[in-house]
């Protein structure tokens, strides 16, 4: 879809990410974790919609319970964009939340992304790519590959950004029952910090880990059983290798094909949640913004 396809009644998606890979290679001064990973989108998001408004408040029409609104990623991302640019407009924003919160899937750097895309264009802003980006790291370390919106391999904290080639896959993403907080996992003692880095143009679909697993799975139990169960269920089904994504709590398969994950689904437990997703090479929002 290109720009003009795109209204104020238009539904805006906000996908998930996965993170093929998550190595931790150093750190810096500032206590920031310099990372490599490839960034991923798939096709489960949540979704937004937008209405316009007179007097230049921004409003979140649904907020999250235990979340205030002026602490919520969509609101600050909205006013961020206005306190950029000194514009005078007004939104109310409606958010269909569909994927957990906690789960290391950038549901909320997802959101927040949507949000500078959609307003961007919705109030006729003009703001390139780049400054887009430039925002959404103000916001957190996940939101710039969203604004970028390609498969990407990153490095720093996970800014810098290059596109890399993604094979056509189906992933099964199994849920946990517990919100594994990012702090925690990274300010852990006992987390790997020295990783050697590799070159990008040497990763392949497959290669490295993620570094944070074995913290998280130690920490949340919940996360080492169902990653245990989906490494099984995933080599019985001809799968690839079952990883944690983000700092956790989703953990994910990848399968050449669909029929194949949907064999691995059918043995999940009762009582656990998990779903199918394809991968996508770029984000559906990318057409709102010349290259």
């Amino acid at each position: 879809m290109t720009a003009a396809d795109w209204g104020w009644d238009s539904a805006y998606p906000a996908p998930a990410k996965l993170n093929l890979f998550l190595h931790v290679v150093g750190r810096r001064p500032d206590g920031y974790h310099l990372l490599q990973t490839v960034f991923r989108f798939i096709d489960r998001a949540d979704t937004l919609r937008f209405s316009p408004r007179d007097d230049g408040q921004v409003v979140l029409a649904t907020p999250i319970p235990g979340v205030p609104p002026e602490s919520d990623l969509t609101v600050r991302a909205a006013r961020l964009l206005l306190a950029e640019t000194g514009a005078r407009h007004g939104a109310t924003i409606h958010l269909d939340k569909r994927l957990p919160m906690g789960g290391g899937i950038g549901g909320g750097s997802s959101d927040a992304a949507t949000v500078l895309l959609a307003l961007n264009h919705l109030w006729g802003l003009e703001l390139p790519r780049s400054r887009l980006q430039a925002l959404g790291l103000v916001l957190g370390a996940d939101v710039p590959v969203f604004v970028y919106g390609r498969a990407a391999f990153a490095g720093g904290i996970g800014e810098e950004l290059s596109p890399v080639a993604v094979s056509a896959e189906t992933y099964l993403v199994v849920e946990s029952p517990v919100a594994v907080p990012t702090p925690a996992i990274f300010g852990a003692p006992e987390l790997v910090r020295d990783t050697p880095a590799i070159d990008p143009a040497a990763w392949r679909p497959g290669m490295g880990r993620n570094d944070l697993e074995p913290v998280a799975c130690a920490r949340f139990p919940a996360v080492a059983e169902r990653l245990a169960w989906l490494k099984a269920a995933a080599a019985a089904a001809g799968g690839g290798p079952a990883r944690m994504t983000g700092s956790g709590a989703c953990v994910f398969a990848p399968f050449a094909g669909r029929q194949a994950a949907e064999q691995a689904l059918a043995r999940l437990p009762e009582g656990w949640v998990a779903w199918l997703a394809a991968g996508l090479e770029d984000h559906p929002l990318r057409g709102l913004l010349a290259d």
